[in-house]
């Protein structure tokens, strides 16, 4: 069979049956067992022995593991064994149709390696680097056959990640890209071809997003565990930022993030000192046993207790009692809250601008209750005792006798400045006045009462019923009885509460909304398409939606609201909105709602 692919691009398909894989940290490891399971002879290449011997135990972990679960057998298993074979030197590659290299990020480390390898594979052999940082270009420049190389990414772990980025140069033959993007498909993973930039498309992306949230930690604007619940059941990623850059390595990322801003100079990219910091102690996270957490022992991802784990307070402050809310609103927004407070057991007072809107309010939770019921998921009896707590009304005068008052009305101030005004002059002394505000200052609706110190945020996510995050949100004014009311509430109703200041964005709307800009920026610089972008981050991030399914069915008008506010309140001019999004937002094209967005839907 002839394996010499050629320049042209219309050659048939070349095949790469042998590769070899150099560097078996856990990533190398992990794409050898992806070959191996895909019917590859791989030849696995590290000069640490001990390496070695480790990637071989866990190929045979994991694939006993796959014989237990029956997912294949164990003649399988062992075909698959006897396909992976290690060595200590680069000769071993001299065979290979394909050499992937995953040695760590450091340029002359690669440099080095492609440079031996010139004097060892065969003309027509395909080299490839793992690197997500360094400049794919500048290894191929520095190589003897730089047609041949390109960049081959793949996330960690591996075997379980399904996107694969292809990294060509303007130096890259056709046939050459070709070639590993068939055999990335052959593997079972989704190729997407991306331009040589740092972070390339995934973690262009991801990195700017976690080197924010390490910001935030180290302004002490909320705890480790906070911002990681937040991301994970605000946005419903599989992990929180933190504990992600634990994963990948903090000196990782500190490479990456270095990278991508000496090429943007956006202050967004710059290394948030902690990173700094940590990678200098040598705690680089779950590889070290330490990093934002502490681990069991280097390499477990099991957390133990550390000096950073936020002590119990003895003396902490009691709350004051509720057994009544009220909720001000007829949204979808205000009809949820004012489900989640009556399943708990509460009274509502669900008040609206009229009785009839709050009737209506009622017959939209009735509907949602109706369909718990057809899901099995509560009984008639619950649904019916569920409805007969909660009383419509069709003025604020109602909330007279609860002990918490829920804003939820349109996200205008001067709306909401209005209203608690008017429930400073209602509710009785001592009731604790929340609004769910997403974007505005809360002390902002505090000062429009003459009792601020009652006053604080109560960020429920949408849809309210389903949706376990609250972030609890204090102003300076806050009393402290007031913070250990709503935290005590919010476990009442079953949701978790996360602490954070009084500042734009708070800790969800603070991370998410900048990723969101800067994946418009990419379409709009020409960098990537939407399906691309939005394939990359559910394939490589684990993300539930892409970027710009996510930005058409939040809205644009209302993203690029938030986007304002957080560029108005930080000044940095990276969060400044992507022009692309201004521009659709002025064209009608609002998402979902307006049938057009990013992409167009049909109308009902």
């Amino acid at each position: 069979m002839d394996r010499n692919p050629t320049p042209d691009s219309a050659s048939p398909a070349v095949t790469l049956p042998v590769v070899a894989v150099v560097g078996l940290g856990t990533m190398g490891t992990g794409i050898a067992e992806v070959l191996a399971r895909a019917g590859r002879e791989v030849i696995g290449i590290d000069i640490s022995e001990a390496a070695a011997r480790d990637a071989v135990a866990a190929l045979e972990r994991s694939t006993a593991h796959a014989v237990a679960r029956e997912r294949i057998t164990e003649q399988e298993r062992q075909d698959m064994l006897a396909r992976f074979r290690t060595f200590s030197d680069l000769q071993a590659a001299a065979d290979a149709d394909l050499v992937i290299e995953v040695v760590p990020e450091e340029y002359e480390a690669k440099r080095e390696v492609f440079t031996a390898l010139d004097g060892i594979v065969r003309p027509e052999a395909v080299l490839a680097t793992g690197t997500n940082a360094l400049s794919v270009t500048r290894l191929a420049a520095d190589s003897a056959r730089p047609e041949r190389v390109l960049g081959l990414h793949f996330f960690n772990p591996a075997p379980a990640m399904k996107l694969v980025e292809v990294v060509s140069t303007v130096l890259t033959a056709p046939a050459a890209t070709a070639a590993v993007t068939a055999l990335a498909r052959e593997l079972g993973k989704e190729p997407v071809a991306v331009g040589d930039r740092p972070g390339f498309l995934a973690d262009g992306l991801l990195f700017g997003y976690l080197n924010q949230a390490a910001a935030m930690y180290e302004a002490k604007y909320a705890t480790r565990e906070d911002i990681d619940a937040a991301m994970r059941l605000g946005c419903g990623l599989p992990m929180g930022p933190l504990t992600l850059l634990d994963l990948i390595g903090i000196d990782t990322a500190r490479t990456v993030l270095e990278a991508m801003y000496a090429e943007s100079g956006d202050r967004l990219h710059a290394p948030s000192p902690i990173l700094k910091q940590l990678s200098a102690a040598g705690l680089t996270g779950r590889k070290t046993g330490r990093g934002f957490y502490s681990y069991e022992a280097p390499g477990s991802g099991t957390v133990v207790p550390d000096e950073l784990t936020p002590a119990a307070d003895a003396a902490a402050v009691a709350g004051r009692p509720v057994s009544s809310v009220g909720v001000a609103g007829s949204g979808t927004m205000a009809s949820g809250i004012a489900e989640v407070f009556a399943k708990a057991g509460y009274d509502v007072v669900l008040a609206a601008r009229g009785q009839e809107k709050a009737d209506k309010a009622k017959a939209r939770i009735a509907k949602s209750l109706g369909r718990s019921v057809d899901k099995g998921r509560m009984t008639a009896e619950a649904r019916d005792e569920t409805l007969a707590r909660i009383t419509p009304a069709g003025s604020l005068d109602a909330f007279a006798g609860v002990d918490l008052a829920v804003e939820a009305v349109a996200e205008d101030l001067a709306v909401k400045q209005q209203l608690f005004g008017t429930l400073d002059k209602v509710c009785k002394p001592g009731a604790v006045l929340a609004t769910t505000t997403s974007s505005l200052p809360v002390v902002a609706c505090a000062r429009a009462t003459s009792r601020p110190q009652d006053v604080i945020g109560m960020h429920f996510f949408n849809p309210a019923p389903a949706m376990k995050l609250v972030e609890v949100v204090r102003t300076v004014l806050t009393a402290d009885d007031v913070h250990a009311t709503v935290r005590e509430v919010c476990a009442k109703v079953r949701k978790h509460p996360v602490d954070c200041g009084d500042r734009a964005g708070f800790i969800v709307n603070a991370l998410l909304f900048p990723y969101l800009n800067n994946a418009v920026k990419m379409v709009q610089e020409h960098y990537a398409t939407l399906d691309d972008i939005d394939a990359a981050m559910k394939l490589g991030g684990g993300y539930p939606m892409g970027p710009f399914q996510l930005l058409d069915v939040v809205g644009l008008d209302v993203s690029l609201a938030i986007q304002k506010v957080l560029h108005n309140e930080f000044r940095e001019p990276g969060l400044a909105p992507a022009p692309l999004l201004e521009h659709l937002v002025a064209a009608g094209c609002l998402g979902r709602k307006t049938g057009r967005g990013f992409r167009e839907y049909a109308r009902a």
